[in-house]
């Protein structure tokens, strides 16, 4: 599928051709349900005449099929949640009966990934997932994320209230931030739009704002201007954490998913004392429940100890954090990446694998 306008003009300059799904109508909308229809879908590409494949796949992408000799890179940003883990959050009631359709998709969805040379994964979270799930090691190479229209706040500025951004959907579970700010009276600001934000209005007291959707130069502002970002859900990676960072403002988010490698956070349950902060240039504050429906006690937790200790985390920390994941970093691991995959030069390694496979070939022939 291609949707003009949802990526970037670049990105839409660059789409060359499409599935037959994309003139399905209500494809765009309802892309979850012609599941049935991927293995088809992508089998259709044709990628004779090139040196390198690299996919970037979040579903089926990984699954296309390149001639032999041709070295097939996935950039993966997760394993297909809908047929693997989160069968149940996408479909509900209907799982079950999708049930024999889900276990052929699996089946499909691992035998694609034999036809990958190398994995490399968007964080190690995602990394131990594609390991999981398809039996497969990966190379870590985090996304670019650029910064540069993100002016940091100046240094000892006070902020003003604490943020939410991002979809308002459940997995990433903004009701616990409304919930938390209610009980403490904390000024809250929620920018982003999606299927709860009348639940979420509904539910707010009088210190919840929302702002709802925002370009870029208004997102730029409330980072600079919040007191901490509020992240409660689980990300396999997470591309606001970052960009709040890059303010020089904090962030409050879960122990898990890949926050734990974007973030230099305090683990405040462990951490007693807190020398964790003065002594590792912390970022931000981690939320870590005990049980299952611990999640706002665990999230006010965490937010009374950043209150406490609010002025120990510093602009510069966090900027200087942000700028692990910039692009220039991410071409610089690409470029590792290429030379430890073909260590003699790209032309030559492909040719050298082309022989082989002909070998091969005429080998089996005879």
């Amino acid at each position: 599928f291609h949707v003009p306008g949802a990526t970037s003009d670049r990105i839409d300059r660059r789409v060359k051709k499409v599935s037959f799904l994309q003139n399905l109508p209500g494809s765009q909308r309802f892309y979850r349900y012609l599941l049935p229809f991927y293995p088809l879908a992508i089998s259709r590409f044709d990628f004779s005449g090139y040196d390198l494949v690299v996919s970037l796949s979040h579903a089926a992408a990984k699954n296309i099929r390149v001639p032999k000799g041709v070295p097939h890179i996935c950039y993966c940003f997760t394993p297909m949640r809908y047929i693997w883990d989160q069968a149940q959050s996408y479909f509900g009631r209907f799982t079950k009966l999708l049930w024999p359709l889900l276990k052929v998709l699996r089946r499909w969805d691992v035998s694609g990934s034999r036809g990958v040379s190398e994995f490399v994964a968007i964080s190690r979270f995602v990394a131990s997932r594609i390991r999981h799930f398809y039996g497969r090691s990966s190379t870590v190479i985090f996304p670019p994320v650029k910064t540069s229209w993100i002016t940091p706040a100046c240094p000892g500025e006070k902020g003003e209230a604490f943020l939410y951004a991002g979809a308002l959907v459940p997995y990433k579970r903004p009701e616990l931030v409304v919930a938390a700010c209610n009980q403490l009276g904390l000024p809250l600001w929620i920018a982003g739009s999606g299927p709860m934000e009348d639940q979420l209005k509904e539910m707010a007291g009088e210190t919840v704002h929302f702002f709802g959707r925002l370009n870029d130069e208004e997102f730029a502002q409330l980072f600079r201007r919040c007191r901490a970002l509020l992240f409660p859900g689980k990300e396999d990676f997470g591309m606001i954490p970052i960009e709040c960072l890059a303010a020089g403002r904090p962030v409050i988010g879960l122990y898990a998913g890949a926050l734990r490698e974007s973030l230099s956070g305090v683990m405040h349950w462990i951490d007693k004392e807190n020398k964790h902060i003065r002594d590792h240039a912390c970022t931000g504050v981690f939320v870590q429940p005990k049980t299952e429906g611990d999640e706002l006690d665990a999230l006010l937790a965490s937010i009374r100890f950043f209150l406490d200790h609010e002025d120990e985390f510093t602009v510069e920390h966090c900027t200087a954090r942000a700028q692990l994941f910039s692009p220039e970093r991410f071409a610089q691991d690409w470029n590792v990446l290429l030379e430890r995959v073909f260590p003699n030069g790209f032309a030559q390694s492909v040719n050298e694998e082309r022989r082989r496979s002909d070998a091969q070939a005429e080998a089996a022939a005879l």
